[in-house]
């Protein structure tokens, strides 16, 4: 019997070769190329201005009084009539008859039995507890007084801005300092 089984050592390298083809270089490069290019700009044309057109006035016709003809008179038809149907009767039924209540009879009341009465329950006696000691009561502690806060100083409302220092400017003659070499214009 034949082996369909692909040895483990192909495995590694079929999953590399599949990894390989899925990224391709060449389309992210197309995609950037495409991206990169820039679209030569067409210029605008300017919008010809027609100049306002003369609407040309149209003669009002009269318009025709047409004749008013008669309406004509639709005969009226009578109205039909419809045959009355007779109602339907549904037929009685006969009452059913219903056998006659039993007599229940009624039990005597008891005259000479009371129903029982709730046992009486013995009161039991206040236990006496003994007299609480008697603690001496302590004098309530006196707080220090606390050194009074002397007032903040009154500020007035309108304190004056204070001025910033002017910060000096170069002079627009002078070049800034740059990392370029000036260029030569003259060839030798």
């Amino acid at each position: 019997m034949a082996y369909l089984r692909l040895p483990a050592s192909v495995i590694p390298l079929f999953l590399l070769f599949t990894f390989s083809h899925m990224s391709s270089k060449t389309m992210v490069a197309g995609a950037r190329f495409l991206l990169e290019t820039s679209l030569p700009q067409v210029p605008e044309l300017p919008k010809p201005e027609l100049p306002p057109l003369h609407k040309p006035e149209l003669p009002q016709l009269p318009k025709p009084e047409l004749p008013q003809l008669p309406k004509p008179e639709l005969p009226t038809l009578p109205k039909p009539e419809l045959p009355t149907l007779p109602k339907p009767e549904l037929p009685t039924l006969p009452k059913p008859k219903l056998p006659p209540v039993p007599h229940v009879p009624t039990l005597p009341k008891p005259e000479g039995l009371k129903l029982a009465e709730e046992p009486h329950v013995p009161e039991l006696p206040k236990p006496e507890l003994p007299p609480r000691p008697n603690f001496p009561t302590l004098p309530k502690p006196e707080l220090p007084k606390l050194p009074e806060i002397p007032p903040l100083p009154h500020l007035p409302a309108d304190l004056p801005k204070p001025t910033l220092p002017s910060i000096p400017t170069l002079p627009k003659d002078t070049p800034g300092p740059s990392l370029i070499p000036p260029h030569k214009t003259t060839y030798p």
